[in-house]
This record gives structure tokens, C-alpha cells and sequence, in this order.
């Protein structure tokens, strides 16, 4: 079985990837989303502050359940939850929705 460490690789190498793209992404949407609601420079640095505190507080539980339960279960288990957290953004807008606050 001289192929399956290197299937396994590819596998955790291209979830990666995935994961790098889409963190940049959800970064840069992030701090679009809020420029447009109105927020200063000041105040996006300060939630880009929470939010890298918010990371550390994450990697660090991340650090602890793959030493537990394992890399790659944690990698899926990590990636699952990505993907169930993106689900309601391809839902049909007609579904019910929370109420937006009036402005």
C-alpha cells in the first residue's frame, strides 16, 4: 500500500488549500460588509483585533482535539462545520429568515 500515504496527503494538502482560500475570502467580505454599513478604519482594526484573538482562542482548541482525537478527524470534523455554516447562504431566499432590524 505504498499509495495511500500519498492519497492521504493529497487529501489533507488540497482541504488545506481549500481552507487557506476561504478564510481570505471570508476576511475580505467581512471588512467589505462593515465599510459599507458604515464603520471607521479605527473600528475594523479593533474587529479584526477580536477577530485574530478569536483565531488564537480557535487554534488553540483545535491544537487540543487533534492531539486527542487525531489530524484528520479534526480536519473533516473542521471542514463539516465550514460547510454546514455556508449551507444558509445557498438556501432559496423564500425560506423564512430572520428579522432584520429597522435602520
Amino acid at each position: 500500500m505504498t499509495g495511500r500515504p500519498l492519497a492521504a496527503y493529497t487529501a489533507v494538502t488540497a482541504a488545506y488549500w481549500a481552507f487557506m482560500l476561504t478564510d481570505g475570502a471570508l476576511r475580505m467580505l467581512v471588512l467589505l460588509h462593515f465599510h459599507t454599513l458604515g464603520f471607521s478604519p479605527l473600528q475594523l482594526a479593533y474587529l479584526f483585533l477580536l477577530y485574530e484573538f478569536a483565531g488564537i482562542v480557535t487554534n488553540l482548541s483545535a491544537g487540543w482535539l487533534a492531539a486527542r482525537f487525531g489530524l484528520t478527524s479534526t480536519l473533516y470534523a473542521g471542514l463539516a462545520i465550514q460547510i454546514a455554516a455556508l449551507g444558509p447562504r445557498v438556501w432559496p431566499r423564500t425560506w423564512p429568515r430572520c428579522p432584520r432590524k429597522a435602520r
